[in-house]
């Protein structure tokens, strides 16, 4: 098939490659100048990207969520036409696009949303996609999604399934209408930072056991970086998250080049409140999501607060600006 990218960052490029190694032609355009994918077709501008391209047309976006994204999608809802599809596979928020879908139906423009998982791995591994919109326009576009997707590989059948949907165990899945694709992305990363951070503060604990604050008979020096890769082998925590953890540990056991400050794009706050909305509880999600915004600050106020009550009334010397030494409570 013939398909238009927008957006040719990593993933945007990866998604190029993959497509253009299973025989499809690319046309494909960013907003950074000259920024090209060899192989593909490139335009200078959306206009120029959908004139290069055959009715009905297809143009996958492929930018970061927010005012980028809608742009793009404003733009280019004026100049296709209908029976023309715009695919958005970025980490768009649900409800976008189930208002996109509804605006782009009235000129006749299919609306197709994709949460894409596999980040810069995916072109060798493949990319995990969740796909919300109309049922015949996602099989008409199968044979993209067919060839982005990972396969089956050696991964064992689950027994039973027989009767479901085939196109789930090669890693792709249509979820429901306009919106529902990016509505199981924004749980599944949500779920991902409820891991992540399990996996952190594991380590966390394995590392500090060697601490001179424990009795030494109860001291362990811990080899994290062999701990993840024997975990990797059998025990029912493997995961790729675990896989990308022992590359990380192997390459820096002390991870002092990292920060330690955690940035969020959305997804996990977009997952507590579709909790909310629901009433359904969610306190690993949620824990996860306040400990990345407690990953970027030093010390909180409600920190220096829980700090003040204990020298109130216990008289517990902790964490004083010098300049503002506290009078022993005692005196």
């Amino acid at each position: 098939m013939q398909i238009g990218i927008v957006g040719l960052g990593r993933m945007g490029a990866n998604i190029a490659r993959r497509l253009m190694r299973d025989g499809h032609a690319v046309v494909g355009y960013d907003a950074v100048p000259d920024t090209r994918v060899e192989g593909a077709a490139s335009a200078a501008d959306l206009a120029a990207l959908v004139k290069a391209l055959a009715p009905p047309r297809v143009v996958w976006v492929m930018v970061p969520a927010g005012k980028i994204t809608e742009t793009a999608i404003e733009t280019l809802g004026g100049l296709l036409s209908s029976g023309d599809t715009i695919i958005d596979g970025g980490n768009a928020y649900y409800k976008d696009d189930v208002r996109r879908a509804k605006a782009l139906a009235a000129k006749g423009i299919a609306y197709v949303d994709v949460g894409t998982s596999g980040g810069v791995w995916g072109l060798e591994r493949g990319y995990c996609m969740m796909i919300g919109g109309d049922k015949a326009v996602v099989e008409r576009l199968d044979p993209i999604f067919s060839t982005l997707a990972p396969g089956a590989g050696d991964i064992a059948v689950t027994p039973n399934r027989e009767r479901r949907d085939p196109r789930v165990t090669r890693g792709y899945m249509h979820c429901g209408p306009a919106g529902a694709g990016h509505f199981v992305k924004m749980v599944h990363n949500g779920i991902e930072y409820g891991l992540m951070q399990a996996y952190a503060e594991g380590f966390d604990i394995m590392r500090g056991r060697n601490s001179d604050t424990l009795a030494e008979d109860e001291r362990f020096d811990i080899n994290v970086a062999d701990v993840a890769e024997v975990w990797r082998r059998g025990s029912v925590v493997a995961s790729w998250l675990l896989d990308l953890t022992a590359i990380a540990l192997s390459e820096s056991e002390t991870l002092e080049e990292f920060s330690g400050k955690v940035g969020d794009s959305g997804e996990g706050r977009w997952t507590i409140q579709a909790a909310v909305d629901e009433a359904v509880a969610a306190p690993v999600i949620t824990a996860a999501v306040f400990a990345r915004f407690r990953s970027r600050s030093d010390n909180t106020f409600g920190e220096k607060m829980l700090s003040a009550m204990r020298r109130q009334f216990g008289g517990h010397l902790e964490s004083i600006v010098p300049s503002h030494k506290a009078k022993d409570p005692d005196k």
